[in-house]
């Protein structure tokens, strides 16, 4: 059976498809963290040797690290959605984008949060103007800059061409956050973070890593499409749809949610 995906480009055919994914996301993020997280604590080594041996407070990797990881990604994809509306002025693209920033932005604020409780043992202080700390500090202020740009504008259509062209000259600190850490010669970047690689990690405490990663990665999904779906009510709440889907909701006939009676239509929609 060949399936139609240009369909769901609509929000009327993706809002309930997203309604029956976010539960299925959701419930296997939930079992993947709390996989990670007794593997992290129970079955990894109780110190991190190399060069810097760290004790037990070095277990803030399994929360850092994968958190770090997806408010990159996630921002990748909130560039690419605002590129996908731009380029084919499509709604749901527009949409998909402000779904996806808060997330992104709370996962950026927790990498900088349990960034700072692992460097006060580490390095003795809680920060540090860092590459990799101030490159990440200002990626947040991109998240928080694109949802202050689309909320400040009045007019949505306005709003997701004027955020959509933030996000995307954003991308550039993508770049460079990864070489604040991977410099090609360490010996000329003065930084305090160590070097990522996934070769030299111990087994056990590499797959709660990347365990909680996927696990962080399935919840982005549940929660942009449960925001999505708060997103298209608001953006078509005038359309018959949306009054039908929350008539059927409220439990009242078509015709007297328009006003048969005497009764006034009702009109707003309930997120």
């Amino acid at each position: 059976m060949k399936i139609n995906w240009f369909k769901y480009a609509a929000p009327t055919a993706f809002y309930p498809v997203a309604g029956r994914l976010v539960p299925v996301f959701g419930f296997a993020a939930l079992a993947l963290v709390l996989f990670a997280l007794y593997w992290g604590f129970f079955e990894t080594p109780e110190r991190l040797g190399g060069t810097n041996p760290q004790k037990e407070y070095y277990r803030i990797i399994f929360i850092h690290v994968p958190s770090a990881w997806m408010s990159m990604w996630l921002y990748l994809v909130l560039a690419a959605w605002s590129a996908v509306g731009l380029v084919f002025n499509t709604r749901l693209s527009f949409m998909m984008a402000n779904a996806v920033a808060p997330t992104g932005a709370i996962f950026t604020f927790l990498a900088l949060w349990t960034g700072a409780f692992w460097g006060r043992p580490s390095w003795g202080t809680y920060w540090d103007w860092d590459p990799r700390l101030t490159s990440e500090l200002i990626l947040f202020f991109l998240y928080i800059g694109f949802m202050a740009l689309h909320s400040a504008i009045d007019d949505s259509r306005r709003a997701d061409r004027a955020a959509a062209l933030l996000a995307i000259v954003g991308l550039v600190m993508l770049p460079i956050i990864y070489w604040s850490i991977n410099c090609p010669d360490p010996n000329n970047c003065a930084a305090l973070h160590q070097r990522s690689s996934l070769t030299d990690i111990e087994s056990n405490i590499l797959t709660a890593m990347l365990v909680m990663t996927l696990g962080f990665w399935l919840y982005s999904f549940a929660a942009a499409f449960a925001r999505l779906r708060n997103i298209i009510l608001l953006r078509e709440q005038d359309n018959a749809w949306v009054r039908k889907m929350v008539d059927a909701a409220e439990g009242t006939s078509p015709r007297g949610a328009a006003g048969v009676g005497g009764r006034p239509a009702n009109r707003g929609v309930s997120v």
